[in-house]
């Protein structure tokens, strides 16, 4: 097996898993996170070794979904069927209650809307979200409860 091939099999999960709490999109996630890798294999002799493999290779589905979402000039928006995880999440069984969090989501700002998504729908553990901002552990955490509390606000 190369080195590439061993990165591809390494990372592709976590790609996935992240391409898809951005764009909601299974089909759309699987096209990106392969645009990703080749994107990578082109890139690597860049890849200096400053950050994780999986943070450069996370930044880079981001730009390929922002470019895309760009391009077309539209964000996709398709729930795409959510797992549990913690009692909020536990909500989304509930299609109409699903609906209203991702409207609340959907206008959250930054930070609290990347980490909630991460969190939830990329089920991201809160180290992979901290390496991913270049942040600590206890900032996601922290980040990630108030992203939760302003969505219960709003459902209230």
């Amino acid at each position: 097996m190369t080195e590439f091939e061993e990165i591809y099999s390494q990372y592709f999960e976590d790609v996935y898993k992240y391409t898809l709490s951005l764009c909601r999109n299974a089909s759309l996630a699987d096209e990106i996170t392969q645009e990703v890798f080749f994107k990578a294999l082109k890139n690597i002799d860049k890849f200096k070794g400053k950050c994780k493999m999986r943070v450069w290779l996370c930044q880079i589905a981001k730009n390929t979904y922002f470019s895309l979402c760009q391009k077309n000039k539209y964000i996709i928006d398709k729930p795409y069927e959510e797992k549990e995880s913690e009692y909020i999440e536990g909500k989304l069984i509930n299609k109409e209650t699903a609906w209203e969090i991702h409207k609340r989501l959907h206008f959250l700002g930054e930070p609290y809307k990347e980490v909630f998504s991460l969190r939830v729908f990329g089920e991201l553990s809160f180290l992979q979200i901290s390496e991913l901002f270049g942040k600590t552990e206890s900032w996601a955490r922290v980040t990630f409860h108030r992203a939760k509390l302003k969505i219960k606000e709003d459902l209230e």
